[in-house]
């Protein structure tokens, strides 16, 4: 399985000429987006953090809301939603427009209770409301469409992330904060060139097209809201 890479874990994106305020006012202050979570969050399946998950969907975000977007990446391989609580949130002294909270995936494959997950994210969505004005949850990734897994743990997998996007829907959706669910749409999994050199973890164009898929879903309301922070 693939390590940490190395890189920056922080960074600016800018958007495209096409997609700025056309009529030539100055360029907004960046907006700052802190990410939160797991071996995605770090880009684990690629050779350096700029080419992974986190930096993609600044991109397609500044690209969406016509502003630069500054970004940075608290995460940890193997970290789950408890870590995210009970450790990276808390770590954090700033205070951000956009947290948003990426794990999931690890407490599935660590079998932890459905119970334990609504409690730990739960907490981590009331924290994470405490560091940044807007908060999204994403769901877990795709490892259920893995083949390198084999069908049957597929299978069981999948079953298990079905279930945790259920809770995690309803934990949002009481607590009044976006969940992105990225873990049922196509995005290629099917192509080799989709997973990184482990075979478990995105390629870099595998963590584009997630990214895209993330960013594509966020709702036009918080889109907007983004682009028209002063």
């Amino acid at each position: 399985m693939a390590g940490e890479p190395a890189g920056e874990r922080s960074g600016l994106e800018l958007p495209s000429p096409a997609s700025r305020d056309p009529s030539g006012a100055v360029t907004p202050r960046p907006l700052s987006m802190a990410v939160f979570g797991d071996s995605m969050a770090v880009g684990c399946g690629v050779d350096d953090q700029s080419l992974g998950l986190v930096p993609d969907i600044a991109r397609d975000l500044a690209e969406a809301v016509g502003r630069p977007v500054q970004w940075e990446t608290h995460g940890r391989l193997g970290a789950t939603i408890r870590r995210v609580r009970y450790r990276l949130l808390p770590a954090f002294a700033r205070h951000a427009d956009l947290v948003v909270l990426c794990a999931g995936s690890n407490d599935i494959m660590a079998g932890r209770t459905l119970t334990s997950w609504e409690d730990d994210l739960a907490a981590s969505v009331t924290l994470a409301g405490e560091k940044g004005d807007r908060v999204v949850v994403l769901s877990s990734g795709q490892l259920y469409r893995n083949r390198r897994l084999g069908r049957a743990l597929r299978s069981q997998v999948e079953t298990m992330i079905d279930r945790q996007t259920e809770v995690s829907k309803r934990v949002c959706q009481e607590a009044g904060v976006c969940y992105i669910d990225a873990t049922h749409d196509d995005v290629g999994t099917d192509r080799e060139d989709f997973w990184g050199s482990d075979g478990f973890h995105p390629s870099e164009i595998g963590y584009r097209k997630l990214a895209a898929c993330v960013v594509g879903k966020m709702p036009k309301r918080l889109l907007a809201d983004l682009a028209a922070l002063d």
